[in-house]
C-alpha cells in the first residue's frame, strides 16, 4: 500500500480537540469506508514541542517505526502505528489504531494491581531490548535536558504557555525555602552540562526506553499494554521510564514510589540496576522538578499543594543520595 493509501477511502473526519497530550500535535479521528476508525496525528516542529526541541524535520516516532525498531516488542506490549509518512518539508503523518477510551488520561488512577501489571510489561520491554536497543532513537543528552531553562526560555518568551509555566516553576525551585541549595544547585548545574548523567546512565543496563512514560501514553485494551507517543525513545537503562512515570504521574498511582521501584526491580531482573535508578530519579527531577514547585506555589487547591510538597521532599531525598554518590 502506498503511503497514505490507508486513508484513500475515508468517509469522515473529526478533530480530537479533547486529547490530553501536551506536545501540541494535531489529532483527528478518521472513519474508513468499511466502518473502521483510525486516529491520524500530524506533527510539525511548529506545533510539536518535542520535535522543535530535537531540531529535526521528521518525527522520531516515524523513524523508529519505519526502521523496524518496534518489531521486537515482547508479547503483551504493543504500539498503535498502522502507517506513517512525511508531507512537505516538515510534516510527519502517523495513522494509528483507534484505542478509544482504553487510552488513559491525566486523572485516571492506576490501582496497585494495574500498576504492577503495567510495570511487568514495561520490564518485559526492557528485557527484550537489553544490550541491543534500536538505532533510531533520540540522543540521550537532549532528551534528559528537555526542560532546561536555557533551552526553553526562547519559546517561553514567545508565548508558549506550558514553557512559560515551566520557567516560573524553575524560579520557584531555586528558592531555598522550597528546595535546599545543595539540590537546586546540582539540578541547575546538570541543566548547564548534562554529561555526568549521560555518562553515568550509559554505564548501566542499556535498553530501549520509551522516554516519556506517563499515564496519557498508555492504553489498556484487554491483556495488551499499548505504549503511545514514541516521540523520545532513548538507548538508556529502563529505570528512566520508571522515574518518568513517577515524577509525572506518581500522584495517580496507588503504590508509593518505593513500592513502584521495588515492583519494577523484581520484574526487570538483569535490566535493573540500583545505581541507574538513582541517576534516573535525579534526571527526572531535572526534567519535571519545575512542575512540582509550580504546583506547590500556584495551585488553588490546598490538598494539591500539600501532596506536592510531600512528594518533593521524597524527590529531594533521592536526588541528594545520587549527588552524594557522585552524580551531578
Amino acid at each position: 500500500m502506498a503511503p497514505g493509501g490507508l486513508l484513500d477511502d475515508a468517509i469522515g473526519r473529526a478533530e480530537l480537540a479533547e486529547h490530553v497530550g501536551k506536545s501540541g500535535a494535531a489529532l483527528e479521528r478518521v472513519t474508513l469506508a468499511d466502518g473502521r476508525t483510525v486516529v491520524v496525528k500530524r506533527i510539525t516542529p511548529a506545533t510539536d514541542l518535542t520535535q522543535a526541541f530535537l531540531g529535526q524535520p521528521v518525527a522520531q516516532e516515524l523513524l523508529l517505526w519505519q526502521s523496524g525498531g518496534l518489531d521486537r516488542l515482547p508479547e503483551g506490549v504493543g504500539h498503535a502505528i498502522l502507517d506513517g509518512w512525511t508531507e512537505g518539508e516538515d510534516t510527519t503523518v502517523l495513522v494509528m489504531r483507534d484505542l478509544g477510551d482504553t487510552v488513559l488520561g491525566w486523572d485516571d488512577r492506576l490501582d496497585a494491581r494495574t500498576c504492577r501489571w503495567v510495570l511487568e510489561r514495561v520490564a518485559a520491554l526492557h528485557r527484550a531490548y537489553l544490550g541491543d536497543p534500536p538505532d533510531a532513537v533520540v540522543p540521550l543528552a537532549p532528551a534528559l535536558g528537555l526542560f532546561a531553562p536555557d533551552r526553553i526560555a526562547g519559546l517561553a518568551d514567545a508565548g508558549d504557555e506550558l514553557l512559560a509555566a515551566a520557567m516560573r516553576g524553575w524560579d520557584y525551585f531555586a528558592d531555598p525555602a522550597l528546595v535546599p541549595t545543595d539540590v537546586s544547585d546540582a539540578v541547575f548545574a546538570l541543566h548547564a552540562d548534562v554529561r555526568p548523567l549521560v555518562d553515568g546512565l550509559r554505564e548501566g543496563p542499556v535498553t530501549l526506553a520509551h522516554g516519556d512514560l506517563a499515564t496519557v501514553n498508555l492504553a489498556l485494551p484487554g491483556e495488551e499494554l499499548v505504549l503511545l507517543d514514541w516521540a523520545m525513545p532513548v538507548a538508556a537503562p529502563g529505570a528512566l521510564d520508571v522515574a518518568r512515570l513517577l515524577v509525572g504521574c506518581g500522584h495517580v498511582i496507588d503504590l508509593s514510589p518505593d513500592e513502584v521501584i521495588a515492583a519494577y526491580a523484581a520484574a526487570a531482573g538483569p535490566a535493573y540496576d540500583e545505581g541507574s535508578m538513582r541517576l534516573a530519579l535525579l534526571s527526572a527531577l531535572c526534567w519535571l522538578g519545575w512542575n512540582k514547585a509550580l504546583d506547590i506555589v500556584e495551585s488553588d487547591e490546598d490538598d494539591v499543594r500539600q501532596r506536592e510538597r510531600a512528594s518533593l521532599a521524597w524527590w529531594i531525598g533521592q536526588a541528594r543520595e545520587a549527588i552524594e554518590r557522585g552524580a551531578g
